[in-house]
């Protein structure tokens, strides 16, 4: 196409622009109605006006939409006179508030009450329409399109969600919105709902309070089950977070909603059946709850204890629907009970029949009674609630009537009232009512939370009786929020008694709880503890392992001293042992008076008496030496035990040494020319004692400086005894001094091995070789038995070491010396001793 061509296409284009522009420059901004009009249920003209919203319906006719024209306004079903209650308790507040001359005098506070249906959608529909007074239909409107609020403040609704989706809406125009029933726990958050405000605590305290309620009855195996809406999911997530922290379990969490298919109702129904907990918590809303408990009596389903929040437990209408008594015994919480005037005033007017009308046709006069009528609309069990409502309503006057600083009579600056200042005098509102209770909003626009237990008890007559046994105030400690009176529970079937719902048994003391593999930790074995450990209370998760001084008795509750383990001189062992000592000391004695009876006989004088009485001496010093190590050891008993034992052991030996090397020198001093005799007399063979036995001493003193034996306390040995012994401290030490007796031992039995067939009558020897033979045997195995012998049998060990090698010095030296002083006088004289003989070899 040419560019001429285009130019009478282009121009016309322009025209029409130029048209619309003239014509929208000549026509002035109007509001036109967009839809169909919301018209009030209720109506009533004021100087300041209130919104209301409630479910005068609870259900409404589903429809299929084509979508080929408008649809049809909401047709709603299900007459509800629960909230057609709340209604009245609002319009009489008003109507009190406009009656009287202290609140909000001159000024008259009107009303517009929509009905939601039950439909969240049908809720935000009619906020809008309260915040822009759209049911008046104009086809144009010379007022301007923006203009104040239609009222001030809308009270309702009754359910969470829809207050959660109206607040959404209408909290950008800080439009203050006060809801009697709702009690999801999310609504206080104020950067979501920055203008919502609620009479009902949170139930961010209610499923603690519940949680802290069935911890209170021992049940932690549990089923739940909730509304699937916000108000039963929120609530049931706080309380399954704070159950786990109690130590809760849930056997099985369910959601529940009255528009659900049968097929998943009969699946909660087997999920009931199939389960092994005995206690049901019930997180629902009463309109929930009279289709759930339909079903319950369908299938007979009862032996279930039930746990309810305030949606349903204080309902006289579901107890009225509970005819299989499946609900009897239930426990929960509900608002506090309150008692307003009003609704007697609210229904005191009587029914007659009129004279004039035929029939049975019938005119209210004002005198007609009808507390006597049976009729869920004149049910008194909800009076809570309707003080929920009337406390809203008071709250927003108390604002209005502080922002118009109302003296005697309110001046007209009601006409400039914002929408904020309105909001933020109702969040900071406290004043007290008519009947004592104090009104106020915490900073998530919340009242103070307070709750009384209720459980439901069965009369006589069949009908449930609600007595409350119980207070809970969210506002005490902890440990005091949950306050249960004196008062008797009836539970499931009529039960005297606290049902048990626990998944395992409680593992009594003595145990501790072993999870069972893939199950909660509510399930789980009792495992017996273990030697040295014990649990003292129920339940216990570890056993605890005694102090070392103590063990695990029988029953593993409780530690009991362990016994202490050291050889006694009252046990059998110990004295025989001292027994023993005792007994060579006597016969060291003996055999010393018997030396020292017959000492100027040539066979004592023979043997180098001075070195024989220090030997006996030595040898008593050995037998007494053994007593250090018989009872409890202490420091000085440890360290004279061992010391005391290597002292006189080298002492001894020193004197046996001293014995064979003076038999080896006096032989040798009978050969021609010899004067051996001279380098070893009597003083050289003192000091050779007493230079070999400084040795061994200058080794004690470095141990018990460097590092002396002490008594210890050893409890690995046995586990159920403590073994007192003495620690060595330092073994080089220990084995400095055994070492050294071990030498000269061995030094000596040389010397006298090579000494024992020199030609003498009577060889000493002899004996001297068989007194060392035995002291080396009883010390080598003494070694390896030591090491081996556990606890006290190692003391016991050394003892018989220190008594068998004393004996056997005792009596391989002095024994036969003794026979022949006493019993072959005859031989113990000078020729006999001197006499030559041949050498007998062994």
């Amino acid at each position: 196409m040419s560019s001429t061509q285009k130019w009478p296409e282009q121009g016309w284009a322009l025209l029409q622009l130029l048209l619309v522009a003239s014509f929208s420059q000549a026509e002035e901004p109007v509001c036109r109605q967009r839809g169909d009009p919301e018209n009030p249920q209720l109506f009533k003209n004021g100087d300041i006006m209130l919104g209301g919203i409630f479910s005068f319906h609870t259900s409404w006719n589903d429809r299929q939409d084509t979508y080929r024209q408008k649809p049809l306004p909401l047709e709603c079903t299900s007459l509800n006179f629960r909230d057609f209650q709340f209604a009245q308790a609002m319009l009489y507040a008003i109507e009190e508030i406009n009656n009287s001359t202290e609140l909000l005098p001159g000024i008259s506070l009107g009303y517009k009450i929509y009905d939601a249906c039950g439909s969240i959608a049908r809720g935000v529909r009619v906020a809008l329409a309260l915040i822009n007074g759209n049911e008046v239909l104009s086809a144009l409107s010379e007022t301007p399109c923006t203009r104040p609020a239609q009222v001030q403040a809308i009270m309702g609704e009754s359910s969470s969600s829809p207050c959660m989706a109206i607040s959404t809406v209408i909290g950008p125009f800080h439009i203050p919105m006060i809801s009697h029933f709702a009690t999801c726990a999310c609504l206080s958050d104020k950067t979501k709902y920055p203008s919502f405000l609620r009479t009902i605590p949170s139930d961010y305290y209610q499923s603690r309070a519940l949680a802290q309620l069935v911890k209170h009855f021992g049940w932690t195996w549990v089923g739940v089950i909730r509304t699937n809406d916000d108000y039963g999911n929120n609530g049931m997530a706080i309380f399954t977070e704070t159950a786990q922290h109690l130590g809760i379990c849930l056997e099985y969490s369910v959601s529940f909603f009255r528009t659900d298919s049968p097929d998943k109702i009969q699946k909660i129904i087997d999920i009931f059946k199939a389960s092994t907990s005995k206690v049901i918590v019930a997180f629902l809303s009463h309109v929930d709850m009279d289709v759930l408990i339909q079903e319950l009596s369908n299938h007979n389903l009862t032996g279930y204890q039930w746990v309810g929040s305030e949606g349903w437990i204080s309902d006289s209408q579901i107890a009225a629907m509970d005819r299989h008594h499946i609900l009897d015994g239930a426990i929960g919480l509900s608002i506090p009970k309150a008692h307003v005037k009003f609704w007697e005033t609210l229904f005191s007017c009587k029914f007659k029949q009129s004279k004039s009308s035929a029939g049975n046709q019938r005119e209210c006069t004002g005198h007609e009674d009808l507390t006597g009528l049976q009729n869920s609309f004149i049910d008194m069990s909800l009076m809570p609630i309707f003080y929920n409502v009337y406390r809203g309503v008071y709250a927003v006057a108390h604002a209005l009537h502080n922002i118009l600083s109302c003296n005697k009579i309110c001046n007209n600056k009601y006409l400039t009232l914002t929408r904020k200042i309105i909001l933020h005098h109702i969040k900071n509102i406290k004043f007290i009512t008519k009947e004592g209770d104090e009104v106020y909003f915490d900073e998530n626009g919340d009242p103070a939370a307070k709750y009384e237990i209720i459980n439901w008890q069965p009369t006589e007559h069949g009908i449930v009786d609600f007595v409350t046994v119980g207070l809970y105030d969210a506002s005490l400690p902890a440990d005091k929020q949950l306050n249960l009176q004196n008062k008797s529970l009836i539970w499931a079937q009529n039960s005297q008694q606290v049902p048990l719902s626990v998944c395992s048994e409680k593992c009594p003391p003595g145990t501790r709880k072993v999870l069972q593999k893939g199950k909660p930790v509510c399930c789980y074995d009792c495992s017996r503890c273990a030697e040295g450990e014990i649990s003292n209370i129920t339940d216990s998760i570890t056993c605890v392992r005694c102090h070392p001084e103590f063990w695990s008795n029988e029953r593993r509750d409780a530690c009991v001293k362990k016994e202490a383990e050291f050889l006694s001189y009252e046990e059998i062992m110990g004295a025989l042992l001292t027994a023993a000592s005792l007994f060579g000391t006597c016969i060291t004695a003996v055999v010393a008076f018997i030396f020292f009876r017959y000492r100027k006989t040539p066979i004592v004088r023979a043997n180098n008496s001075e070195l024989s009485f220090l030997l006996l001496f030595s040898l008593t010093l050995c037998f007494l030496c053994s007593l250090t190590f018989i009872g409890r050891p202490s420091e000085w008993s440890c360290m004279l035990r061992h010391t005391a034992f290597g002292i006189t052991f080298v002492l001894c030996i020193s004197c046996v040494l001293g014995k064979t090397i003076v038999v080896l020198m006096a032989f040798k001093a009978t050969l021609p020319g010899s004067n051996v005799m001279k380098w070893f007399g009597p003083a050289q063979q003192k000091l050779s004692v007493l230079g070999f036995t400084l040795i061994q001493v200058i080794i004690c003193i470095l141990w018990l400086t460097i590092s002396p034996p002490f008594p210890f306390k050893n409890f690995k040995e046995f586990k159920d005894k403590i073994i007192l012994e003495c620690a060595l401290g330092s073994a080089v030490g220990f084995w400095a001094v055994l070492g050294y007796i071990g030498l000269l031992a061995m030094l000596c039995f040389i010397l006298a091995f090579l000494a024992r067939k020199l030609p003498d009558n009577f060889n000493e020897a002899k004996f001297i070789t068989f007194s060392m033979l035995i002291f080396c045997a009883v010390w080598i195995t003494f070694i390896p038995a030591y090491v081996s012998s556990p606890g006290k049998f190692s003391v016991a060990v050394e003892i018989f070491a220190i008594l068998a090698s004393s004996f056997g010095l005792l009596f391989c030296i002095f024994i036969p010396k003794c026979y022949i002083i006493l019993l072959k006088p005859e031989k113990n004289t000078k020729s006999n001793i001197m006499g030559k003989a041949a050498p007998k070899s062994f």
